[in-house]
């Protein structure tokens, strides 16, 4: 009885003692603080934003920063504070859904792979080797430039590149977990092929493939807003960090504030992503 209890309490604390690891360190804690707070600037724009991002003031041109403008104004008069946290609301939704098509894919071929191997193993082999053979960018800005501008055609490309690296670490995890003795019992119980994938290998192999995730995200930030800035991505008048860059541009020397501040939103954002991924990776990290 004693023993029972002991063990329950070992496995009820392991959780928590992972949970308190990670919380311990400030990377996470600062990571966690800026991907909260940067949410919650994507929802709520307008409470926090102190003008109408797309309200025009000829009277307030290329104002440099102030306490009536705190980031300055555009070549409009536009505040570049409020357009930069307007921006918030796209690029927050880059960092989701340019990556989480691809998750879904890659995952779930990679663990078909990683199962079933044989032929399907080396027709993946090949279609992998066709593209990362070409770097990530150049692929997606050539597809992009085929289907059109715009954050649609966007999340269609880099899903269309991006699944096979998600499919890659998965289909390694997959093929790891079936030396375990659970899927080799789950095999010999006569479990179906579909439960054994996503009921038993999939929980196990996931955890690497979330921690990706994480880091994926910052770099969605930092490719839409390249796109935003090359013309491919998000299309004016929409505040987004790439296009209020590229409007800045011509002006750096004389409005410098017009780039630098959606820069320096881009880095932080992108940072929050980074540490919160390398705090999950302490926290799911298997344990002896």
């Amino acid at each position: 009885m004693s023993d029972a209890v002991v063990t329950s309490a070992k496995s009820s604390d392991a959780p928590l003692s992972r949970l308190q690891l990670a919380l311990r360190k400030p990377g996470f804690l600062i990571g966690a603080v800026i991907i909260g707070f940067s949410t919650l600037l994507a929802l709520f724009p307008s409470f926090f934003a102190p003008y109408d991002p797309n309200f025009i003031d000829y009277l307030a041109v290329r104002q440099p920063p102030s306490w009536a403008h705190p980031f300055g104004t555009d070549m409009l008069g536009r505040d570049a504070l409020s357009r930069v946290i307007h921006a918030y609301t796209v690029n927050m939704q880059m960092a989701i859904l340019a990556t989480v098509f691809a998750l879904t894919i890659g995952v779930t071929i990679g663990a078909l792979v990683g199962y079933y191997r044989g032929v399907a193993d080396m027709i993946f082999g090949r279609v992998v080797d066709a593209i990362i053979t070409f770097p990530f960018l150049v692929l997606v800005i050539a597809v992009v430039a085929v289907l059109g501008p715009g954050l649609i055609k966007m999340y269609i490309a880099i899903t269309l590149v991006g699944w096979v690296y998600y499919a890659r670490l998965m289909r390694a995890e997959v093929i790891a977990q079936m030396g375990n003795d659970y899927a080799s019992a789950g095999i010999v119980m006569g479990y179906s092929d579909r439960r054994i994938i996503f009921r038993h290998l999939l929980p196990n192999a996931i955890t690497p493939v979330i921690v990706y995730w994480m880091t994926d995200m910052a770099l969605a930030i930092l490719l839409g807003s390249s796109l935003g800035y090359l013309g491919l991505g998000a299309q004016p008048p929409h505040a987004e960090w790439g296009v209020l860059i590229a409007e800045g541009r011509n002006f750096i020397t004389t409005a410098w504030w017009l780039s630098l501040m959606p820069g320096i939103a881009i880095v932080i954002t992108g940072l929050g992503f980074s540490l919160i991924g390398d705090g999950l990776a302490d926290l799911l990290r298997p344990r002896g």
